[in-house]
């Protein structure tokens, strides 16, 4: 008998309508366009303006999505991971009501949350429930509205991120498909460099924390930059060695969209062809755990089965981590 290895079998994923550009940013803070494009690589971002609605919507999208493309009955779905670091309430896990709102009755659902990281992080967990043979459907999610947490007075931070969502269905393979090898790594020492300050249970909100903006997300973009491109092109590095993997033999770069200069450095360190890099950031911008599934979403007709895809991502805390996975179907 054939080892059980977990594999994506369908993809889906939502943007939200509302588009803000470089030029509108323009009008906001003291920026321009051609700053922002050439240090990031960011063009536009999607918003979701409408303040009844938060990451749940947005993941809800995406999941209905990939139901309607997939044909899946919804109430086969075992588990549903969201991964996000902005979920609808601090208590009440978002995931729930997805599960709910999509139909999938018997699933139980929970979010993850590891900020950018956070879809590997769940790809990871929902391979293990499959490779137990406990679980045969695992709904994984990455979605966040960043911009409720964005202050746009900000020109370090509101430049970055956008809002949206993407979903990969993962089930069983006995091919020798889905996911091979991972490497997943946090430190600490990151705590400080980006983070939401207040809000949690060191720092409750009350009046001065709002007054004071503590609310929003603020970093130190020389800091995170610098071990981003160190440890997000290191574990890059380290799985292609660790599965005598050259260049050669690996179809697609599928890395965080935090920014093209770091996901530049990623592929140069693993000798990658401009071509096999995966990018969409000039449409997104940063939707922290929605960026590796929406890229998915987008190149999804250019996968064929068999193809060696590296995941690769950093965040907020720090965490990172670089996936090996052998794409399932043709599409």
């Amino acid at each position: 008998m054939n080892k059980i290895t977990a594999a994506i079998t369908a993809v889906g994923a939502y943007v939200p309508e509302d588009i803000l550009t470089n030029k509108m940013l323009e009008e906001m803070v003291d920026t321009n366009d051609e700053w922002i494009f050439s240090r990031t690589g960011i063009k536009e971002r999607r918003i979701l303006k409408d303040p009844d609605k938060g990451t749940s919507y947005l993941a809800i999208e995406a999941a209905k999505n990939l139901i309607e493309k997939s044909s899946l009955d919804p109430a086969e779905i075992d588990v549903v991971i969201l991964a996000t670091a902005t979920p609808d309430m601090p208590v009440a896990a978002s995931a729930v009501h997805v599960a709910t709102q999509i139909g999938a009755v018997n699933a139980f659902g929970y979010d993850l949350q590891a900020a950018c990281s956070g879809f590997l992080y769940a790809m990871s967990t929902a391979s293990a429930y499959i490779e137990s043979g406990r679980y045969k459907k695992v709904l994984v999610i990455g979605g966040d509205k960043m911009s409720s947490i964005i202050d746009y007075t900000d020109r370090t931070t509101c430049i970055i991120f956008g809002d949206g969502a993407g979903a990969v269905l993962m089930e069983p393979n006995d091919e020798g498909f889905g996911l091979q090898d991972e490497i997943l790594r946090s430190d600490s020492i990151g705590r400080l460099s980006l983070n939401v300050e207040a809000g949690g249970s060191i720092m409750p909100p009350n009046e001065q924390t709002v007054a004071r903006k503590l609310h929003f997300v603020r970093q130190d973009g020389k800091t995170v930059f610098k071990f981003a491109v160190s440890n997000m092109a290191g574990v890059s590095e380290e799985i292609m060695k660790r599965n005598h993997l050259t260049n050669d033999d690996i179809d697609w770069l599928v890395a965080h969209q935090a920014n093209k200069r770091i996901v530049g450095a990623t592929a140069s360190r693993m000798n990658l062809e401009d071509e096999k890099v995966l990018m969409n950031i000039e449409r997104y911008g940063n939707t922290t755990s929605a960026t590796l599934p929406l890229l998915l979403s987008d190149y999804e007709k250019n996968f064929k089965k068999g193809d060696n895809i590296i995941f690769a991502s950093f965040g907020g805390g720090f965490t990172w981590g670089a996936t090996y996975l052998k794409w399932a179907y043709n599409s």
